[in-house]
């Protein structure tokens, strides 16, 4: 197969992505539904919150985007304050609150024909653990996904993990009301060592082991364009698995689950919008505009499910909800990555 037909191949996946996630929607659910004990002896195979399989199959998404990473240009990339600006304000200072107004909005007045004033309470929670907590894993994917600058996205990443060590706590404290709040800080430096500190390592030794043996024009035009289905196929799997996961769930409780879905959606293309137009307004260049926009779009999911757990418990109204934050994020971030391809400047 010539190259140019592996890139129309590629481009044929890809053009019908949206296809292939709502397959495999179905498909995970249907598996969740068929063999709902197995899925839950399956999503019980974790390490401080975060579950296994998924962490690998996301690895697998991350790993391609940190083979691109130059190492010798992340100074540079660290100079870019208009960028790293945007994204700490964005995550910090509106994120938090825009998420907690939303919910608020929803589940406290919209909703109140048809939830309880608990049920809006600890929905509102989840929300609220979910806008605290900016992305760490997933924002190398849809950088990946949309062409964006890897050297930023990893830097924007590193100092938005600093903030969370210190601000998350405040935040969630502030917004909830809870004053002997502690975070699982187990859980946050399993997940930044997961999804951060491997992929990193293994991409950079690829990266030079490639180039020192095969060239950096071997790397860029045959290694990196096979990357890329790998890095879709992993995504689409995390996409059924997750999905099994809370397959009985989801189909006992339907309602529940798009009434939430709704003011989550709203915020989630609130937040893109907002960073996709402030970066426009600061004359950022697309690559680095486009992770800027994703990271705030997108959430920390394993530490926001992991904390509505500890503190409200498993089958909690704010579990259900930081859940679906989960479920709802994948075919979301796709359509955002589309957006942000389809408006590339």
């Amino acid at each position: 197969m010539t190259a140019q037909n592996k890139k129309e191949g590629i481009g044929f996946f890809e053009k019908y992505l949206t296809l292939w996630v709502i397959i495999c929607i179905g498909v995970g659910i249907g598996i969740g539904a068929l063999f709902g004990e197995q899925m839950q002896i399956i999503s019980s195979w974790e390490i401080a919150h975060v579950n296994i399989p998924v962490a690998i199959l996301i690895w697998m998404m991350i790993y391609p985007m940190m083979v691109q990473v130059d190492f010798t240009s992340l100074k540079e990339a660290g100079k870019n304050v208009k960028g790293l600006s945007l994204t700490v304000t964005v995550n910090w200072l509106i994120k938090p609150f825009t998420m907690a107004f939303f919910a608020w909005i929803f589940f406290d007045h919209i909703y109140s024909a048809w939830i309880t004033p608990e049920q809006a309470n600890e929905y509102i929670a989840g929300a609220i653990l979910l806008g605290a907590a900016p992305c760490t894993a997933m924002v190398f994917v849809w950088s990946y996904l949309s062409n964006g600058d890897p050297n930023f996205t990893l830097i924007q990443v590193s100092i938005n993990d600093l903030i969370l060590l210190v601000a998350f706590v405040p935040i969630v404290q502030f917004l909830l009301g809870i004053t002997d709040f502690q975070v699982p800080y187990d859980v946050l430096i399993t997940s930044v060592v997961i999804f951060v500190v491997i992929p990193l390592v293994a991409g950079y030794l690829t990266n030079r082991i490639i180039i020192k043996n095969k060239g950096e024009a071997w790397l860029k035009q045959n290694f990196l364009p096979k990357l890329k289905p790998l890095s879709i196929i992993a995504l689409l799997s995390t996409l059924i698995l997750l999905f099994a996961f809370q397959g009985n769930q989801i189909l006992e409780n339907p309602q529940n689950i798009v009434l939430i879905a709704i003011p989550l959606t709203i915020q989630t293309y609130f937040i893109f919008f907002i960073s996709w137009f402030a970066g426009r307004f600061l004359k950022l260049n697309y690559a680095t505009c486009a992770p800027a926009a994703m990271i705030g779009a997108s959430n920390f999911f394993e530490l926001a499910v992991a904390v509505a757990i500890a503190l409200f418990g498993l089958n909690s109204g704010a579990a259900l909800t930081t859940v679906v934050g989960v479920l709802i994020e994948v075919p979301i971030m796709l359509s955002l990555v589309q957006i942000a391809k389809r408006w590339k400047y």
